[in-house]
């Protein structure tokens, strides 16, 4: 793939605003994360309190991700997109004048889910300027967005420390109008614009078996990356007693590595295709989490997550390359149904572990659960890997890697399946 033919086959101020605009969205939809240890001691919160509060935005991105979705088929991206940062700056300074108590904090973080819609609109916006040969690797740019995590991890906790945690809310709103004033001046809608999509096409996308297996591995390697990242800066604190703002700066440390390797995912993908890219990268970050739950080293535990969350980051990247291959009319859609996957993934993998917690008091369990989960995942991807071989079109089975499936069948004496 040549770096000039990347560059002028789309729209380059559209990816840098589509990546503008994930990256602050992202920022706000993990807000709450290396909020919650202060939140947890000002309202005297149970740990599972604490985690349900720092999953609720993400449960609140699955419901407007496919929302946003068809919103931007209908409408176009970037007005949607415009609507999308006008309601996250509304939300935050709800969040910053009035929001004190827990009920309160649930509604703002269930609203603030907007912010992680922006999925659903901003790959779309950056993807149709690009051919299918440079879809992986302009989603992947675009999806980088999520090193809005750092800024969260990095200066929320400093911010709470300094001013309360409520003012973190107002600083938010700054970088958001920001990006909105850029999105408005160089954002443009695609020329490859398709016909917003009726009542049947997305009927007909969820009765697709491969619409829910897209789904479940993106809830698995998106939903892994968001859930962790709000969830780091609370392990680091009281699994390993770091102060409140040391916790936030090794959750950041952790982060980037997901948020720098994303783009170096989708562009392995369009290389060696997403499918066994994605095979190896779920069994390894089984083995990375199982890791974690046997040392007591925080130095070590920092490498393994460092480590898992690059990985993750990269599958992030992997199932992205798979999608358009297998949905290429109908990418405005399925985009909205996996990225809330992912979203309910990052909901359920904080309740889980503050709710194990409660329980348990202590995070082991909870984390070897979660690893067993993406080694189920990568056991059934193999397998699938034999199906999609028979079903997807030639070109798609190339494009994605599940070429290797369909070579092999092909070796085999007449009669014998593989």
């Amino acid at each position: 793939m040549k770096r000039s033919g990347f560059l002028s086959a789309g729209h380059l101020p559209t990816l840098v605003a589509a990546l503008l605009y994930f990256d602050v969205s992202f920022m706000v939809w993990v807000l709450f994360g290396p909020l919650a240890p202060f939140l947890r001691e000002t309202l005297g919160l149970t740990a599972t309190q604490q985690g349900l509060l720092t999953a609720i935005p993400l449960l609140g991105g699955s419901i407007f991700r496919p929302i946003l979705g068809i919103a931007g088929d209908r409408y176009g991206g970037r007005r949607v997109a415009l609507i999308g940062l006008a309601t996250t700056i509304v939300m935050l300074l709800a969040g910053w004048q009035f929001a004190r108590t827990l009920p309160q904090l649930y509604a703002v973080g269930l609203c603030l889910g907007v912010a992680g819609a922006s999925f659903a609109v901003a790959l779309p916006l950056a993807a149709r300027w690009y051919p299918p040969e440079y879809q992986g690797l302009a989603m992947g740019i675009a999806g980088a967005g999520n090193s809005g995590t750092v800024l969260a991890t990095l200066f929320a906790p400093r911010i709470a420390e300094r001013f309360g945690w409520t003012a973190a809310f107002g600083f938010a709103a700054i970088p958001v109008t920001v990006a909105f004033v850029i999105v408005a001046l160089i954002a443009r809608d695609s020329p490859r614009r398709v016909a917003a999509p009726a009542l049947r096409d997305y009927l007909a996308v969820f009765r697709e078996a491969d619409t829910f297996w897209m789904a479940g591995l993106y809830s698995l390697t998106f939903g892994g990356f968001v859930g962790l990242a709000s969830f780091l800066t609370t392990f680091f604190h009281e699994q390993y007693h770091l102060s409140r703002v040391a916790a936030g700066d090794v959750a950041t440390i952790v982060v980037i590595a997901g948020s720098l390797l994303r783009p170096v995912g989708g562009w392995l993908a369009d290389r060696f295709g997403g499918y066994p890219l994605l095979v190896g990268l779920l069994a390894a970050f089984s083995l990375c989490l199982a890791g974690v739950t046997a040392t007591s080293s925080v130095a070590a535990a920092l490498v393994l997550l460092f480590t898992g969350m690059g990985i993750l980051g990269m599958g992030n990247g992997a199932v992205f390359q798979m999608v358009p291959q297998r949905f290429p009319q109908e990418i405005g859609i399925i985009t909205g149904v996996v990225g809330a996957a992912g979203g309910l993934g990052g909901f359920f993998l904080p309740t889980l572990l503050g709710f194990i917690r409660d329980a348990t008091g202590q995070y082991q369990l909870g984390l070897w659960l979660i690893a067993g989960g993406f080694l189920a995942g990568a056991i059934a991807l193999l397998e699938l890997g034999r199906r999609w071989s028979r079903q997807w079109p030639a070109e798609a089975v190339e494009r994605s890697g599940v070429f290797a499936y369909r070579s092999k069948a092909a070796r085999l004496p007449a009669g014998e399946v593989a």
